[in-house]
């Protein structure tokens, strides 16, 4: 298996984790009696389990399963792999830090955060479209 393929199914599996977590404390929080701010953790929750596992294990298993590229680059060209790593997990990371802190604090830098995580993973749809789109062909 590929350092790249590892690395994206590896972290998709921290995120895993993380949103698990993170769906136990927003759960727990009428329980516990735990700050409202957990509240928030429930889009958190969301997009770990979408983007951070389910997302981030697609890619790694597309990376490595599609058909090959060239000979000399068959999984595409590894730099834009990077920048799709790069890109996806900042944007997610941007999001777990912005969308709580957001719910308790009204300035619109918060808002800005959202945007840019929003846009950093976009991006990062765009470039796994124009890595794998030509590994998708015919005979």
């Amino acid at each position: 298996m590929p350092f790249l393929t590892r690395l994206f199914v590896k972290t998709a599996l921290v995120y895993f984790i993380a949103a698990l977590l993170a769906g136990l404390l927003v759960a727990a929080r009428p329980v516990l009696a735990l700050p409202s701010i957990v509240a928030a953790l429930t889009p958190v929750y969301f997009h770990l389990l979408m983007v951070g596992w389910v997302t981030q294990l697609i890619l790694g298993v597309a990376h490595w399963m599609f058909p090959k590229f060239s000979r000399e680059e068959p999984r595409g060209h590894d730099w834009l792999t990077w920048t799709i790593f790069i890109l996806l997990n900042g944007g997610l990371l941007l999001r777990v830090f912005a969308e709580p802190i957001r719910t308790v604090n009204t300035d619109p830098l918060w808002g800005w955060l959202l945007a840019l995580s929003a846009l950093l993973q976009w991006l990062a749809a765009m470039a796994f479209v124009a890595n794998v789109w030509p590994r998708v062909r015919g005979h």
